[in-house]
């Protein structure tokens, strides 16, 4: 059965690390310029040349798929971040912070979740202006409702738990229990939401720039690209097919991997409940 899971896991291993590798080293994937103009090369099919072919301004697409993974990747992963840090924050103190502030935060939360992501982060977009930074901050605020919920129940359990209750009979402070029971064993279930959120932040983004709310021209991004070639998509199919593919590629391989990191997770708490 594991041989067999980890067989099924290879693939997307293997494509995260060549995802890896175009954010952090895209020169030693794309040799060409993802910003350089030719347009005597523009619209050229895929061939030795150009392996994906060239968009309206004879930009190599290979090259600005491998150099866009940088922007449309690390904008999920800081915004899953900064969505897990702030969830954390807000979830901990409607846990711990008394009767009062659990209701108004609970509420909050309830607002916030009752709008559709995509909406919210038009609202922030909007209150924030357009930018890298804004597109970031956007994602973050709607993402980190949920976290917060998942970590407020969490710590709720967690806080009335026997370890814990040793814990204040022992004499331990206050402090030294958040610090040491109740903040680690809530964070447990977020660090899986948030590899799932990781897939969903990306392609909140992508379809944000394919909005023209990211980056500007002419910095490679997959919405932004996939935006740019839809209007060329019934003669140069090229120009907008590798970036959608690209963007749908990376959501199921982060999905596939955030599933078998959520799978595993359950099979150690059903263990250690049959021990």
């Amino acid at each position: 059965m594991t041989v067999t899971r980890n067989a099924r896991l290879l693939l997307p291993g293997l494509i995260a690390v060549v995802l890896a590798a175009c954010v952090l080293v895209p020169g030693w994937i794309a040799t060409r310029s993802p910003i350089e103009v030719d347009l005597g090369q523009a619209l050229a099919t895929p061939g030795r040349h150009h392996f994906l072919g060239t968009d309206q301004l004879g930009r190599d697409i290979f090259a600005r798929i491998v150099f866009g993974a940088r922007y449309s990747i690390l904008v999920g992963l800081t915004a899953t971040l900064l969505a897990v840090l702030g969830g954390t924050l807000i979830g901990l103190c409607a846990a711990l912070g008394g009767r009062l502030i659990d209701t108004v935060i609970a509420r909050g939360l309830d607002i916030v979740l009752a709008f559709p992501g995509v909406l919210l982060t038009l609202l922030v977009i909007a209150m924030l202006g357009q930018g890298a930074g804004s597109l970031i901050a956007a994602i973050a605020i709607a993402e980190s409702a949920s976290y917060a919920r998942l970590v407020r129940s969490q710590a709720l359990v967690v806080r009335n738990a026997d370890y814990v209750r040793a814990s204040i009979a022992l004499g331990r402070s206050p402090g030294y229990r958040i610090a040491r029971h109740i903040v680690p064993n809530s964070l447990r279930p977020t660090v899986v939401l948030a590899t799932l959120g990781v897939g969903s932040s990306i392609m909140i983004g992508s379809a944000l720039s394919f909005l023209g709310l990211g980056p500007k021209e002419p910095t490679p991004e997959w919405g932004s690209m996939l935006s740019a070639g839809r209007e060329l998509l019934s003669k140069s199919w090229w120009v907008a097919v590798p970036p959608g593919a690209a963007i749908t590629l990376t959501v199921v391989t982060v999905t596939v991997l955030g599933r078998a990191l959520q799978q595993r997770w359950e099979g150690g708490l059903a263990r250690s409940a049959r021990r």
